[in-house]
C-alpha cells in the first residue's frame, strides 16, 4: 500500500514568476520518496538497511533556495535532451538549430533553463504523482511545442519513473532523472565501498569535452568492463581512473531489462536499475568539490555519490550510427525506468 501526500514546499522568487512549489511524499512499507513540482526533483529517497532503519540515500538540499540556485542537477529531470550535444548544434530536415552553450563548447542537459529549472503542473495518482508541462516551440533553441509527462509511482520496493512526450515539429528528445546516490546515506564521504555492475558489452569513448568520438568500444579487457560486480574504489585504483562519466551501451529493445545493480556491503542496501532506454550514463560525482552545503549541513566532496542516468546516447542527434534521437509529430516518446531497492 502506497500513501501519497502533497504539501507546500516554498515559493518561486518573484523574478521567476512566483508560483507555489509543492512537495509530494510517496511512502510504502520499505521506501519513502519526496518529489517537487519544481524540476520534478527527487529531494529525499529513504530506504531500509539490513538493520531495518531508514536512511536518505540521495544528495540534495533542505530548502527550495538550494534547488533554485546553482547546483549539479541534484535529483532533477533533465531535458529536452539529457547529456551533451556537440557545440549545441544539430540539423533536422535540412535546418540547423543552435542551442545555448553551457558546458565548455557544448550544450548540456537542455541548456540555460532546462526542464530542471521550471515549475510543472501536478496531478496526484493513487500510488504516485504525474507532472506535466508544455515546452514551447523555440525553448532553449529546440523546435516544436513539446508536451511532456513525467510520472513517478511507488509500489513496495520499486520506484517507477515514466516519461512521455508528443511534439508538433520533429525534435531531439532524451529524458532522464539525475539523482545522486550514496547507499551509505547522503553526506557519507565517498562511494568507494559500493559494489557495482552494469550489463553492457560496450561503452562510448569521449573526447576532452566529454563528447563521444563516435566509436562504440568493447568493454572486454578494459576498466569499463563492469559486467561482474567490482568494488568501486579498488577498481578506480587498479585501472588508474579518475572516475566514470561515460555512456554504457545497453541491449536494444523496448522491453524492461535489468541494466545495473549496486550493493553496499556495510548496510546491506541494494539498488537495481531496470529500463527500456538504450543507454545508461554512469557518473561518479567527479565534479563535486565539497563547496555546496547540502541536507543537514552535509558537504559533498568528489566521489561522494554516483548517478545512473538511463537515456539515449549522448550527442545521438549528430551521430547517424547511434540510436535514433528524433521524435516526429504523431509519434509518442515513451520510456520507463524502475529503481528497485532491497537488502542483502
Amino acid at each position: 500500500m502506497t500513501t501519497v501526500r502533497r504539501e507546500a514546499f516554498g515559493r518561486m522568487p518573484p523574478e521567476e514568476g512566483g508560483g507555489e512549489v509543492e512537495k509530494f511524499v510517496l511512502q510504502s512499507d520499505s521506501v519513502r520518496v519526496e518529489i517537487l513540482s519544481f524540476g520534478c526533483i527527487i529531494t529525499t529517497l529513504e530506504t531500509k538497511g539490513r538493520d531495518g532503519q531508514f536512511s536518505d540515500i540521495v544528495l540534495g538540499f533542505d530548502t527550495l533556495e538550494g534547488y533554485t540556485g546553482k547546483h549539479p542537477f541534484f535529483g532533477t529531470v533533465v531535458g529536452r535532451v539529457a547529456n551533451r550535444i556537440a557545440k549545441g548544434k544539430f540539423s533536422v530536415d535540412g535546418k540547423e538549430y543552435q542551442l545555448f552553450i553551457n558546458n565548455g563548447p557544448n550544450s548540456l542537459h537542455g541548456g540555460a533553463k532546462g526542464f530542471d529549472k521550471v515549475l510543472w503542473s501536478a496531478e496526484v495518482l493513487p500510488n504516485g504523482v504525474r507532472f506535466f508541462r508544455l515546452s514551447p516551440d523555440g525553448e532553449e533553441g529546440y523546435p516544436g511545442d513539446l508536451k511532456v509527462w513525467v510520472t513517478y509511482t511507488l509500489s513496495g520496493r520499486e520506484l517507477a519513473i515514466n516519461y512521455q512526450a508528443q511534439t508538433s515539429k520533429t525534435t531531439p528528445i532524451s529524458l532522464t532523472n539525475h539523482s545522486y546516490f550514496n547507499l551509505a546515506g547522503q553526506g557519507s564521504r565517498d562511494v568507494y565501498d559500493h559494489e557495482i555492475s552494469i550489463e553492457a558489452d560496450s561503452y562510448l569513448p569521449v573526447d576532452d569535452t566529454q563528447i563521444p568520438t563516435g566509436e562504440v568500444a568493447a568493454v572486454q579487457g578494459t576498466g569499463f568492463d563492469l559486467r561482474q560486480p567490482v568494488e568501486l574504489g579498488k577498481h578506480l585504483q587498479k585501472f588508474h581512473l579518475d572516475g566514470f562519466d561515460h555512456n554504457f551501451c545497453l541491449h536494444q529493445g523496448q522491453d524492461r531489462r535489468l541494466v545495473a545493480r549496486v550493493f553496499h556491503p556495510p548496510t546491506g542496501r541494494t539498488m537495481e536499475v531496470h529500463t527500456t532506454q538504450p543507454g545508461i550514463q554512469f557518473y561518479t560525482g567527479n565534479f563535486l568539490d565539497g563547496s555546496l552545503k547540502g541536507k543537514g549541513g552535509a558537504t559533498y566532496p568528489k566521489h561522494s555519490a554516483f548517478c545512473l542516468e538511463t537515456q539515449n546516447w549522448p550527442d545521438a542527434v549528430n551521430k547517424p550510427n547511434f540510436p535514433n534521437a528524433l521524435l516526429h509529430p504523431g509519434e509518442e516518446y515513451n520510456h520507463t525506468t524502475w529503481l528497485v531497492f532491497n537488502t542483502a
